[in-house]
């Protein structure tokens, strides 16, 4: 993190730059970690519990900011609150322009979840808080029972190392690149191209019968779950759709190759395979050719290959200085291509070991995640191991062959009911009004289409209806979607309305009462609406300063240049309006010098 008296920040590491960019409504890039206990939950204990726990953990306090160049997460004084769970899982956190906490601690009964958006954490550090939380809040809820957490509220001194980038710590520029043959794997088929809700699926495994069966055909649990996937989905699959191979991500934790203690993202993944078709395809070939393909892949060497090819990108001086939002388009362009080399993800997140004296009081952990592809999180507690299945389109089968070829191996799953609560926030609510209003504006064009058609008038009304009815939309479209911020919203308008009117002023003949009264006089209404809103919202200068300046610039230079260019032909607003943000901008650097230095340092960090 960057310190200072009044400014606390950090760049995001180098897996974290990219969901940002690539995270939707349909893929929110959010997981799951939870725990169920035998007993019910005490919320005000729990909220005890986070609130201890987060006194070790400051960095969960933050929220995404925008800079010109990158993302960055900023300290925030907003506090999480625990409250019962109240929506679908997985759902969005990461909101643009909404400046709210990237993580969320609900209950539901005896379940205390756990949900993060991967830009502050990875699975790894997911599982280490939901662990720390529990733990915590058992040793309120039973004092008595000489459980003791308090060592967790006096390791402050470890929060540089929790902080650490491992991926800029561990790069070095002294690597040779390696080209890599992808080719398009197999995709699992939609019924619509509309994505729906998140379906989970859980499925419950004796550990101790999974192990056997590893050991009896020599290879890891990882590689015996990989095949057990991939051929389950080959069960689905036509002699056609044989001819591409079946590709599974999987995530690996770079943590067990280099030495951190980081709590944020430090993964990587690789892509085993297999082309069904070609042989036999017994499980045993699968199995044989997964674990060839983990044996050659799953090395320190290619680990730190493919992580020095990912930093090297984010350090390369043409890409550090382009734009974010040309970052954004290019992230969100190689995500979509990148995605057809894969069929469906799997990501072992390990055993969750506690202290003896809490085990009693817990029955499982469990996780999942939200994907636009299937995917399957694994983790075990104690004696058993839990799969999660989720996915946006439906999957019933594959999950049957999965549970009918663990049978075949010996292995016998149950599948868990989820409990989750019966009344959930609409998803996306928020749609039905964009859409109610956009239809209003296209009928309202159509309806003085139709009249200036019946009334052979010459005035084309309908062209002037329609002009208004669209400015209009995108005003309404802007605000709505920027609602979340208000100055920026307001920069927004101020954009829209200026640059719209001159648009208007040209098409009717130019008249230059766009450039003479509506540019000067709006960016004065701007500006001084920006500072109601600031006072009215009491927001600090790092929430402020940016729109201020971008504001005053816009409206010092702008009209100044339309003027020296002989454009406008009344000065008077004009010289108002650049007198007016000019001395505003020198008076805001005057009195806010630190406070603006530290907001560029943020704004313009590569």
């Amino acid at each position: 993190m960057t310190h200072a008296s009044r400014s606390y920040w950090r760049k995001l590491d180098n897996a974290a730059k990219l969901f940002p960019a690539m995270s939707n409504r349909k893929d929110t890039r959010v997981f799951r970690f939870y725990c169920e206990l035998k007993e019910e939950i005490q919320e005000e204990k729990l909220q005890q519990a986070l609130d201890k726990l987060l006194l070790k953990y400051p960095m969960f306090l933050s929220v995404m900011r925008k800079g010109l160049f990158w993302h960055y997460l900023e300290k925030s004084d907003l506090r999480p609150v625990v409250c019962p769970e109240y929506k679908e899982p997985c759902s969005n956190l990461y909101v643009r322009d909404k400046k709210d906490l990237l993580f969320e601690v609900t209950y539901h009964h005896n379940r205390i979840n756990f949900e993060v958006y991967h830009a502050l954490t990875d699975g790894t550090g997911a599982a280490e808080f939901v662990r720390e939380l529990v733990q915590i809040y058992l040793s309120l809820v039973h004092p008595k029972d000489t459980l003791s957490h308090d060592s967790h509220t006096k390791e402050k001194g470890h929060s540089v190392e929790h902080e650490r980038d491992s991926f800029a710590q561990y790069y070095t520029k002294d690597f040779k690149r390696q080209k890599r043959k992808k080719t398009k794997a197999y995709q699992i088929r939609r019924p619509n191209k509309e994505l729906g809700n998140l379906q989970i699926t859980e499925l419950e495994v004796p550990l101790e019968a999974l192990q056997r069966r590893c050991r009896e055909l020599g290879v890891s649990m990882t590689v015996f779950v990989t095949t057990v996937f991939l051929c389950a989905i080959h069960e689905e699959m036509s002699h056609f759709q044989e001819m591409k191979p079946v590709v599974m991500m999987v995530p690996v934790n770079l943590r067990k190759f280099f030495p951190s203690e980081s709590m944020l993202n430090f993964f990587n993944f690789i892509e085993p395979g297999y082309k069904f078709g070609e042989g036999n395809d017994s499980f045993d070939d699968v199995l044989e050719h997964v674990k060839k393909d983990f044996l050659s892949k799953l090395t320190k060497e290619k680990m730190a290959q493919r992580m020095n090819e990912y930093m090297a990108l984010e350090v390369n001086p043409i890409l550090r200085f382009a734009p974010l939002e040309l970052k954004n388009i290019c992230i969100n362009a190689g995500a979509k291509t990148s995605s057809w080399d894969t069929t469906a993800i799997f990501s072992n997140m390990g055993a969750v070991e506690v202290a003896e004296e809490y085990a009693p009081y817990i029955q499982r952990f469990g996780v999942y995640t939200s994907t636009p592809k299937m995917e399957l999180c694994m983790c075990s507690f104690q004696d058993l191991i839990y799969f999660g299945f989720t996915s946006r389109y439906d999957s019933t089968k594959i999950k049957q062959n999965f549970m009918n070829i663990l049978k075949k191996q010996h292995v016998i799953s149950e599948l868990l009911e989820p409990d989750y609560p019966e009344n959930v926030e609409e998803r996306f609510p928020e749609r039905n009004v964009l859409k109610g209003f956009t239809y209003f504006c296209m009928i309202t064009a159509l309806i003085s289409l139709g009249m200036d058609y019946l009334s052979d008038s010459l005035l084309q009304v309908s062209i002037w209806i329609t002009g208004g009815v669209a400015s209009m939309w995108l005003t309404f479209m802007i605000g709505f979607l920027k609602r979340h911020n208000l100055l920026k919203n307001a920069m927004w308008q101020l954009l829209i309305i200026t640059l719209g009117c001159i648009v208007w002023d040209v098409e009717t003949g130019w008249h230059r009462w766009s450039v003479d009264f509506v540019l000067p006089i709006t960016s004065i209404v701007i500006l001084v609406t920006m500072l109601a809103i600031i006072r009215v919202r009491k927001h600090p200068p790092r929430e402020y300063l940016i729109y201020l300046i971008m504001a005053s610039v816009y409206g010092a230079l702008l009209p100044t240049a339309l003027a020296l260019s002989k454009i406008v032909h009344i000065f008077l607003p004009t010289i108002l309006c650049v007198g007016f943000c000019f001395l505003f901008l020198l008076d805001l650097i005057w009195r806010k010098s630190r406070e603006f230095k530290e907001e560029m340092i943020k704004k313009f960090h590569f």
